[in-house]
């Protein structure tokens, strides 16, 4: 079953042209979607990639009015993929079932981890310069204002290390790394525990 999936960016604009493509390659089902590309929640959409089945192919005008960008598009093929459906993309000449189509796809995860790999190398950068002008002071750690009081409440015995955590709303490692930040190390008694971390 061939099934097409058309998308513009606001309820004013025509997708005429595109049900118009659709209708010449045959397409048997249509899924619209009037919204923004960006927006990640696409009813329609949602619904052609619930309701396809193996065999079937997925068609768009091309791929801008698929997905969101090459991160999106990748999940969504693979998604499809995952189904044994066919995706294909008129614009771009993009089909899944072909050696050609695949290779496509392969290009378009090889720049994606590019654009991953630059973002993260602009932000190392941005982050270098931000140390050698002294604007970069790191996260700031986890303050509760009743830090003091809970982690005393838990050192005298009154509550656990377990509803400490939950008072404070902190993971089991950030309250201990917390803890040794603001207890003092104290030297061990005979049975080798810390008197300053109560069991």
């Amino acid at each position: 079953m061939k099934i097409g999936y058309i998308r513009v960016s606001t309820q004013e604009q025509n997708t005429l042209r595109q049900e118009v493509l659709m209708e010449a390659l045959g397409v048997d089902q249509i899924y619209i979607d009037k919204m923004s590309g960006k927006n990640a929640e696409r009813p329609q959409l949602k619904e052609m990639m619930s309701y396809v089945r193996r065999g079937d192919t997925v068609i768009v005008e091309s791929i801008s009015r698929f997905a969101r960008n090459t991160k999106d598009l990748l999940e969504l093929v693979e998604q499809l993929a995952a189904k044994e459906v066919v995706f294909i993309s008129q614009k771009e000449a993009i089909d899944t079932a072909t050696p050609t189509g695949k290779f496509m796809l392969t290009v378009f995860g090889a720049v994606a981890e590019l654009e991953r790999a630059y973002l993260l190398q602009r932000q190392r950068e941005g982050i270098d310069i931000a140390k050698t002008q002294g604007k970069y002071k790191g996260r700031k750690p986890i303050q509760p204002d009743d830090l003091d009081a809970v982690i005393d409440q838990w050192r005298a015995g009154h509550i656990t290390a377990v509803q400490a955590m939950k008072k404070l709303g902190m993971s089991k490692a950030t309250f201990y790394r917390r803890i040794k930040c603001i207890v003092p190390k104290k030297k061990s008694g005979k049975s080798g525990k810390n008197p300053g971390f109560p069991g």
